[in-house]
């Protein structure tokens, strides 16, 4: 499959400033194929260590070494050669060793001229390495333009790039075709196990069983790493997330999750779940960062990391999805699908709420350029909401304003309407 990601890999490969890469993202993402896949296309010798499954190896760099010295230790134990400009070393699961990071600074230093990337599972904080200056390439889910490109739909991802830059409508044919695409991307999502269950036969009786299998790892990868004392309280959190969605308020509850649940057991878990990728926050934009504060956090809106699982923990009929039927469940995914585009793009997320009176379920922030979205799941819908936010005072300048709708490309006198299969684009 052709990720975006690799563009990033081939300039760090170019760059003549190369620092330590380490790829981050969650279980099933494709890091190590990505990886082994841009080793074998961009290098005459791949050198691949599991750090997870190779225990000796692991077991030996457990200990601190000389830069030198486990480099040769590397070299043997993959038995290819390990060579500047000529060779990539990949060093898998580097979460598994704590003290990784000082080695990577050692290489880095003493012998910048080998290409070394690591990968690790979850999110990496800076705190995690603390003496290692390295380069971050996040590696999520496949974004809808990627399902595209998988399905070798890669002229109609072009033509739905065109179209949004001139706002000229995509037309009757090529619009149901898109629309099409979306509504299976909503139903398979963007894990990459899921995606060639589906292509095998073009079916999707047995996406589901392959949704429930990665749900069950993620679940059990929840149990062993989450915070001692917290795993049922953040795995029940975890779970609540998608069936909290699609209501009149959607701001996460911490009652919806258990009865009698509070502030006091849920708040660390749900940071957690956070911190680590598994949750992707949108805050009231009067309250622009997660406090410790129980007010702040009841304040956000939730969403879960991947439409696809999201379909699957609310069981969702793949007819439900497939007929553009409109439900709280749909709502939810839909949100849930701008949520993980708008993040992948690089947005931060935030929403406007005015009391009860109007909503614009999010405000995308980036380089200190200010975006409004709202959306519609059936073009009958009245959406006043952009109207009510342009008119609202002591807000910063917003640049753009979109509705997304399962219309085709449309101009407005204050913003745009948007295929809700485009929002990619923006």
């Amino acid at each position: 499959m052709r990720r975006k990601c690799t563009d990033s890999l081939i300039r760090w490969k170019k760059s003549t400033n190369r620092k330590p890469l380490i790829l981050e993202g969650l279980r099933q993402t494709g890091k190590t194929w990505l990886l082994m896949d841009f080793g074998n296309k961009q290098y005459e010798h791949t050198l691949y260590i599991n750090l997870e499954t190779d225990q000796s190896v692991s077991d030996y760099l457990s200990t601190p070494r000389d830069a030198q010295e486990a480099l040769l230790f590397l070299e043997t134990y993959a038995d290819k050669p390990l060579r500047p400009a000529s060779s990539l070393l990949i060093l898998d699961n580097i979460q598994c060793i704590s003290g990784i990071s000082t080695l990577l600074t050692s290489i880095a230093t003493d012998f910048p001229q080998y290409h070394i990337i690591s990968a690790a599972r979850g999110v990496v904080n800076s705190s995690d390495y603390p003496d290692c200056d390295f380069d971050i390439l996040p590696l999520p889910p496949l974004d809808f333009e990627e399902f595209l490109w998988a399905n070798a739909e890669f002229a109609l991802s072009r033509e739905i790039r065109a179209h949004f830059a001139n706002f000229e409508p995509l037309g009757k044919k090529l619009h149901q075709k898109a629309l099409a695409q979306f509504r299976l991307y909503q139903i398979i999502g963007g894990m990459p196990a899921a995606i060639l269950e589906y292509k095998k036969e073009k079916k999707l009786l047995m996406v589901p069983d392959t949704q429930q299998k990665l749900l069950n790892l993620f679940l059990n990868d929840i149990t062993m790493q989450a915070p001692k004392g917290t795993a049922s309280h953040c795995r029940n959190s975890w779970l609540s997330i998608p069936t909290q969605l699609g209501r009149t308020s959607r701001k996460f509850q911490y009652t919806r999750i258990a009865k009698g649940a509070t502030a006091k057991h849920y708040q660390k878990p749900l940071q957690w779940l956070i911190q680590t990728g598994l949750a992707l926050p949108c805050n009231d934009v009067t309250y622009p960062q997660i406090s410790p504060s129980s007010h702040a956090q009841a304040s956000s809106h939730l969403y879960p990391v991947d439409i696809g699982l999201c379909t699957r923990i609310l069981k969702l009929p793949a007819y439900q999805l497939l007929s553009g039927e409109e439900s709280i469940a749909n709502t939810a995914c839909t949100e849930t699908f701008l949520a993980q585009q708008f993040t992948q793009n690089g947005y931060t997320l935030s929403y406007w709420s005015s009391g009860n009176q109007a909503e614009v379920p999010f405000l995308l922030s980036k380089n200190n350029h200010l975006i409004a979205v709202d959306y519609r799941t059936t073009p009958h819908q009245k959406c006043r909401n952009l109207m009510r936010l342009h008119a609202a005072p002591d807000l910063p300048e917003i640049e753009q304003m979109y509705l997304l709708s399962t219309e085709d490309f449309r101009q407005k006198e204050y913003y745009h309407i948007v295929p809700v299969y485009a929002a990619f684009c923006i």
